[in-house]
């Protein structure tokens, strides 16, 4: 089970016009602004991805206001190729990681299938990930599954790490999710 104490987000690429174009884009957006919302509350680390914002642009803003610090630029695909995403993993301590962003079949997946490869729980939020094509979206999960990277929901994710309706927390994160 995924804990306030040992979980980190991490946000990757939802930027420039991509994530305007993506499948289910609104979705997509909000749900991941509900996480970073979520997560800034129970001071929870959000590590923050953007792919060569040069050419793509920066974060979407219904994201960016929420984010703290700056993000992570690379090139890679998958984060833990960047020097710089290492460190800052490293120095969160933390073991778990809540995987969102674009896109779910290239640099999420990348992503989260390293992540797993040297030893971390990570778990994909479904409703906070996309592709340019649902087809594309759908064969990085079942990768990712197969590979024994568990689907996660933002609800299921939020309440996962609250474990209680008594949480001082509680009610703001229901405003959230509501």
């Amino acid at each position: 089970m995924f804990s306030i104490e040992q979980a980190s987000l991490i946000v990757v690429d939802v930027q420039g016009k991509l994530a305007t174009i993506v499948d289910d884009s609104e979705t997509v957006i909000q749900n991941v602004s509900r996480l970073v919302q979520a997560t800034q509350v129970l001071n929870i680390p959000v590590l923050w991805l953007e792919q060569n914002p040069s050419r793509l642009g920066g974060t979407a803003l219904e994201i960016a206001q929420y984010l703290q610090g700056e993000p992570i630029a690379k090139m890679a695909f998958s984060a833990c190729q960047e020097g710089a995403f290492m460190e800052a993993m490293k120095a969160s301590g933390r073991t778990q990681f809540i995987v969102t962003g674009i896109e779910t079949h290239i640099c999420v997946y990348q992503t989260a299938r390293q992540l797993k490869e040297q030893g971390f729980e990570v778990e994909v939020v479904v409703d906070a990930v996309s592709s340019r094509t649902k087809a594309n979206k759908d064969i990085g999960l079942e990768k990712m599954k197969a590979l024994g990277i568990m689907p996660t929901s933002t609800e299921m994710i939020l309440y996962e790490l609250l474990q209680r309706a008594d949480h001082t927390h509680f009610k703001t994160v229901l405003q959230l999710v509501k």
